[in-house]
């Protein structure tokens, strides 16, 4: 049974910064490409980037570019989300998603497994 675990979820002033983790167990990480979603209240979810199995191709959402950055330990079987620069309008659940097919994440029907989500908030 695969699992995504997201940890480093916390609050933050504005202008500051958190780094986000999704621990992956029971697959084979290696092979899956891994995205970041997020949803804040009373919003739909929102794709916020992702990074494909070998971390050659990394892909942003426009509202996140130049502040985010995605990356990925394939041996420790984790990726990350650090996150600059954050703002009030970040404020929401972070997810971390896997696909076990393909090179990308970018909509929620690519994906194969969820974690459950860690909370952000920004406050200004």
């Amino acid at each position: 049974q695969v699992q995504l675990v997201e940890s480093g979820g916390g609050r933050v002033q504005a202008g500051g910064s958190l780094r986000l983790s999704c621990a992956v167990s029971g697959g084979t990480f290696g092979r899956y490409a891994m995205g970041w979603f997020r949803q804040g209240t009373s919003k739909e979810r929102e794709w916020v980037g992702y990074i494909n199995w070998s971390g050659e191709t990394i892909r942003y959402a426009d509202s996140v570019k130049d502040r985010f950055t995605i990356s990925r330990d394939n041996a420790r079987n984790t990726a990350y989300l650090q996150m600059n620069s954050l703002k009030p309008e970040d404020t929401a659940t972070y997810y971390c998603a896997a696909n076990r097919f393909g090179d990308m994440v970018q909509t929620t029907a690519q994906v194969a497994y969820w974690g459950k989500g860690t909370v952000v908030t920004v406050s200004s």
